[in-house]
């Protein structure tokens, strides 16, 4: 009998690409997504699609006594991490409350395990490279959403026994990514600006350092995991090794497209500049094969971004606070 499970965020990025892991693996996938930030055509067709948000605690409590999932692999999240800090009710209802939606529904239904994508932002600014020992210290509300529901689902599986798997992705890249969000995921809107002819925006100097991530080298492990019995109840950095600059990023993109452009250069904001992981833990765990190259997986993404063109996505319309708005998310 085919495992059944959820797949919240399934036609966002990383959730669209651990959908089709999951197919391959022969899972029945039920994938909710409210399309704030993904697309219908990005979820495989031989999963079931319900249009719906993680908030929605009914249609939620609807799906668990519905499918009877076996997992929950749990992707959805509004993830701009510098925007956060501008719509903080917004951010905790959507990533924190939902997720606490979702564990409730979990631990109800006795679910086998409950797999979260947290991110690197919950480090901070702590000197990399970032172990998952590091004590977390989230310098934006995104980070700190994040670090929340981790901490729920460790005292969720001491009161209630509920197994999770938890990884801490960073800064992945690459087919699916929304070419139109303007607040999020630099390469995507480094693609999207040379597309259109324009100039890349780049705040402060780009001196700022990232491990770039492929996410051909991330969303196979997230699906993979249910299956590996040491993984379970552990935390994860996964991503790639080695840092770049944003600067350099920049000049990666241009040659991996095709496409020159100029860089210009904005006021620097409220951000961690240096933040990358190390990934011994992991490896330790999975049987991991070599991460593709910055510009390997930068070809990748961009030969698949000219056929995908540029979807444009709305301006977000629901700021909460506009002291210290970065003026370049204004602009139309």
């Amino acid at each position: 009998m085919k495992p059944t499970s959820l797949v919240t965020g399934g036609a966002g990025f990383i959730g669209a690409h651990v959908t089709n892991e999951l197919v391959k693996m022969g899972h029945q996938v039920i994938v909710l997504d409210d399309l704030s930030g993904g697309f219908q055509e990005n979820v495989n067709p031989k999963a079931v699609f319900v249009k719906g948000s993680i908030t929605d605690a009914d249609l939620v409590a609807k799906l668990f006594e519905e499918h009877k999932f076996d997992y929950v692999y749990h992707l959805a999240a509004y993830a701009a991490e510098g925007l956060s800090h501008f719509i903080k009710r917004f951010n905790y209802t959507n990533n924190l409350i939902g997720s606490v939606i979702l564990i409730n529904e979990a631990v109800k239904h006795k679910i086998k395990c409950f797999v979260f994508t947290s991110s690197i932002a919950v480090y901070g600014a702590a000197k990399p490279p970032m172990r998952e020992d590091t004590i977390p210290l989230p310098e934006d509300p995104y980070g700190i959403a994040k670090l929340a529901v981790e901490q729920d689902l460790r005292c969720t599986h001491e009161m209630f026994g509920l197994n999770y798997v938890i990884f801490r992705p960073h800064n992945v890249y690459g087919e699916y990514q929304n070419l139109g969000d303007r607040y999020r995921n630099v390469v995507g809107i480094f693609m999207n600006q040379l597309m259109q002819g324009k100039q890349l925006t780049v705040f402060g100097d780009g001196g700022q350092t990232r491990a770039f991530s492929y996410i051909g080298d991330v969303a196979p492990y997230i699906a993979q995991c249910v299956d590996v019995p040491a993984a379970y109840n552990q935390i994860f950095n996964i991503g790639a090794d080695q840092d770049y600059s944003v600067a350099e990023l920049a000049k990666t993109t241009m040659k991996a497209i095709g496409i020159e452009g100029e860089l210009r250069h904005l006021p620097a904001r409220n951000e961690v500049v240096h933040a990358h992981s190390d990934h011994s833990k992991i490896k330790s765990v999975f049987d991991m094969t070599p991460a593709l190259g910055l510009y390997d997986g930068l070809k990748k993404m961009s030969d698949w971004a000219k056929t995908a063109g540029i979807r444009k996505s709305p301006k977000f319309e629901n700021i909460e606070i506009t002291e210290k708005l970065p003026a370049v998310w204004l602009e139309d």
